[in-house]
């Protein structure tokens, strides 16, 4: 990618040993960008960092509400969780809901990423299922919205009526075409955009009067879903759920694959799209960390803040060998932008 910034160092002995890469942009529900490091137009897939956007044919279409879903089963939705029993547990209640089962989701099995959930499965000799992994309450979204539009069962299909709904949300709400699509790690596809159309489209989803009152409607209707519930949008120990935790409602958080992070910040509205060209998420979630500093809706000291903010590399005999930095270019000490 041109023009990309250098955003994150990890120091070692006093000197900069690596160095990551990449963009930030911050709009504000105008359009306007507000702060930018790097290159606006740099193109990027936003991965499952655009989950929200991707939900909401299933909120403005009238299926989640046919589908008497709440605000846990949406949180889900927009989730990227680790796989523990409350997401799993969940996921397969919503699963039978829609008088499915585990065969129907299309996003492939995954070991739990939480500990205890991987324990207790070792442990009753139970096999992985496509509902621990960590897009199956998208996925059980997609057959949702598919039982309402009444389409086949591959439902992630590039030309499948529920992949074209989310495209044409998706592209509704940068404002432009995607030029590109690809598959994302749960196979479903995944479209490109300028990184500075994904920050403006995050942003439109804090002003829902602009959007009209459907689309409005379910764009506020998820956010205040994911604040209400971070921990399943994530989960224990993970960075989206322990820092929208410490912003107290104040922003919604929600990582991607390589070193994507997006927030909406309902209160300013205002909306950040970060990625790190490397796709190192050490990377991304300090430099995510240190803009919401900026913006006043993170604490800098605390702890949960500043184990992204500026974590220690611990060796093999657990020693600080080794420090991550976000450049003083983009963290300026926490001052406010």
């Amino acid at each position: 990618m041109a023009d990309a910034a250098k955003l994150v160092e990890l120091i070692r002995g006093g000197m900069v040993e690596s160095v990551h890469r990449g963009h930030i942009v911050v709009c504000d529900s105008a359009g306007d960008i507000l702060a930018a490091w790097g290159d606006p137009s740099a193109v990027i897939y936003p991965r499952s960092a655009c989950k929200m956007i991707q939900a909401l044919p299933l909120v403005e279409s009238g299926a989640a509400a046919a589908s008497g879903l709440g605000q846990q089963h949406l949180a889900l939705a927009c989730a990227s969780h680790q796989g523990a029993m409350v997401h799993s547990d969940l996921a397969t209640e919503w699963l039978v809901g829609l008088g499915l089962n585990d065969d129907d989701l299309r996003c492939g099995t995954q070991i739990p990423g939480d500990k205890k959930a991987r324990a207790l499965m070792r442990e009753a000799f139970e096999p992985s299922c496509q509902v621990h992994n960590n897009c199956s309450g998208k996925h059980a979204g997609f057959l949702t919205l598919n039982k309402h539009l009444g389409g086949n069962t591959e439902y992630i299909a590039i030309d499948h009526p529920v992949q074209k709904a989310v495209r044409s949300a998706f592209e509704d709400m940068i404002g432009a075409e995607s030029a590109f699509w690809g598959i994302d790690g749960c196979s479903a596809p995944n479209f490109s955009c300028e990184i500075g159309q994904f920050a403006q489209a995050l942003a439109k989803m804090t002003a829902p009067d602009q959007l009209g009152k459907i689309r409005g409607d379910a764009a506020n209707t998820l956010i205040s879903a994911m604040l209400e519930y971070p921990l399943l949008v994530a989960g224990e120990t993970r960075a989206c759920t322990e820092l929208m935790v410490a912003s107290q409602g104040k922003a919604a958080i929600k990582t991607g694959a390589e070193g994507v992070f997006a927030a909406i910040l309902p209160g300013q509205g205002i909306g950040i799209a970060l990625k790190i060209e490397d796709g190192n998420f050490r990377a991304s979630e300090a430099a995510m960390a240190a803009i919401l500093v900026r913006l006043g809706v993170l604490e800098s000291g605390d702890p949960v803040v500043q184990k992204r903010l500026c974590p220690p590399e611990l060796n093999r005999r657990n020693i600080a060998a080794a420090r991550i930095q976000v450049r003083d270019e983009v963290y300026r000490g926490g001052a406010k932008l």
